[in-house]
């Protein structure tokens, strides 16, 4: 499964300026921490060694990272991705969970690797050496066990493998997190900052994991690996849990919003996590016709009966969206 958020990609197929579409197309909150004025010195010096450190520091507490495990920031979890394979021991084939966010099984395979689908919970194939798991899991927001992803890890620590474990959305749910469950393994969880606290723009995503896993990453990263701008803002955005917490709470309120708008008019919501939602569609071209209307989602070549949508971001985007989906439903 692809990304979305490509705005230019709707505007060519069916028109319209920038500012009249409602982008539903991503698992980007709607409703982004609050920023504050940035200094100018952001923008004209290079980001210090201890500005870093406080925003790893804060990003330990708020991911709850046991002092045995090591975080590197990074320039979005893409690039993480995108390092994993070239840093990982050689040989083997990865296992990758379908359908998923399609990046990871991309990146292994540009970097040389056969990639092979798996189902936690059951045994892993022979051949595979790293694994990759998304939780909860996208598009259909399925958790993986705890107890499936320390199975996973202790056959691939047997290989000398990694387990990559891709927590984008994991932050509507903390509680869950594998963060700390798998110590002694080789284990490597992603953390995207952008989705949760709505500033995809900043970039910025954290790899967590054994120091002996985390060295390599943080020496391919080099010694900037984000500007200072984005260390300023989600330093202030993981010290505040308060807002974090509220902010959860919100957006099960706006999924629960949108689910009500979607049975209304003839979705059957077969999945999704607080961030997004993933239904089977009343007909099949609405996609399409919602895209007509200005309103981007996303759908699957592996299975035209789905689209995944994004929060739309309160009352009056959510009314936009059902006045549109009553005009479909009766046109």
């Amino acid at each position: 499964m692809q990304h979305g958020g490509d705005l230019g990609e709707a505007m060519a197929r069916f028109g319209g300026r920038r500012e009249e579409w409602l982008d539903l197309s991503t698992g980007i909150s709607p409703f982004p921490y609050p920023l504050r004025t940035l200094g100018a010195h952001l923008w004209t010096a290079l980001p210090g060694r201890h500005e870093l450190e406080a925003l790893v520091a804060a990003a330990r507490i708020a991911y709850r990272v046991p002092d045995t495990h090591d975080i590197v920031a990074a320039p979005g979890t893409q690039a993480l991705i995108q390092w994993l394979p070239r840093l990982a021991p050689r040989g083997g084939a990865v296992g990758v969970t379908e359908p998923t966010y399609a990046e990871h099984a991309r990146a292994w395979q540009q970097a040389g690797y056969d990639t092979e689908a798996f189902r936690p919970g059951r045994p892993l194939d022979e051949r595979i050496r790293h694994a990759v798991l998304v939780h909860p899991n996208n598009p259909d927001g399925r958790p993986v066990a705890q107890g499936d992803a320390l199975a996973i890890a202790s056959t691939l620590a047997e290989r000398e493998g990694w387990l990559i474990v891709d927590e984008a959305f994991i932050d509507t749910m903390p509680e869950a997190s594998v963060t700390g469950l798998l110590q002694d393994l080789p284990v490597i969880t992603l953390r995207s900052f952008g989705k949760f606290y709505g500033l995809a723009g900043l970039r910025l995503g954290f790899a967590i994991g054994p120091k002996a896993l985390i060295a390599p990453l943080r020496e391919a990263l080099g010694p900037w690996p984000v500007t200072g701008a984005a260390i300023q803002v989600a330093t202030a955005a993981l010290s505040d849990p308060d807002w974090a917490e509220a902010m959860r709470h919100r957006l099960v309120e706006e999924a629960e919003a949108l689910d009500r708008v979607l049975l209304r008019y003839g979705f059957v919501v077969v999945g999704g996590t607080p961030l997004f939602r993933l239904a089977r569609i009343p007909r099949a071209d609405s996609h399409a016709a919602l895209a007509g209307q200005r309103i981007w989602t996303r759908c699957f070549s592996w299975d035209p009966r789905l689209i995944r949508f994004g929060l739309p971001g309160g009352p009056a985007p959510r009314e936009r969206l059902a006045r549109i989906l009553s005009d479909l439903r009766h046109g």
